[in-house]
Formats: structure tokens, sequence, C-alpha cells
């Protein structure tokens, strides 16, 4: 395999792990919640509830993401194996 084909492989595979940590962070964080939320609860307090859940999950799922790169990068060398995303302008 090309390093053009590793990096869209790669790019993939990040954003499906990225959405999945999303995924299990807001379901988890859902079901913690739940069992301390009655059914007496407003619905204003519920729904604001629930968009600082999602927040939550995105930034949850950034750091998770962002710690597994930095992680990788010390055991593989990205320069070896990937095309740069972004090239310099050298004229």
């Amino acid at each position: 395999m090309n390093k053009k084909l590793n990096t869209v492989l790669f790019l993939l595979a990040a954003s499906i792990y990225n959405i999945i940590a999303m995924i299990v962070i807001i379901v988890l964080l859902l079901f913690i919640v739940s069992r301390f939320i009655t059914e007496q609860a407003t619905p204003g307090i519920a729904s604001g509830i629930f968009i600082f859940i999602f927040i939550l999950g995105i930034a949850g799922s950034f750091f998770i993401y962002h710690r597994t790169i930095k992680y990788l990068s010390r055991k593989i060398d990205f320069d070896k194996y990937f095309m740069p995303l972004i090239r310099s302008r050298k004229k």
C-alpha cells in the first residue's frame, strides 16, 4: 500500500473511532443521569441536561481521540507511513 491509501484508510478509521467514542460516552452519561432524574423532572431541565451531555460527549471523544493519536505518534513514525495533509507553500 502506498502513503495516499494509508492516509485515507487512517482518516476513515480515525473518524469512525471518534464517532463510536462519542456515542459510547453519550449513552453512558445518559444511563448514569437517568438513574438520578425522576419522572417529575421538568422538561426544561431534562433538555438542558441532554444538551450538556451532548457537549460532554463531543469534548470527551475529542479528548480520547487526541490522547490516542498522541500515543500512536510516539509508537509509529507517521511521516514514514502517511502523506502530510497540509503542505507548506515553498516557492
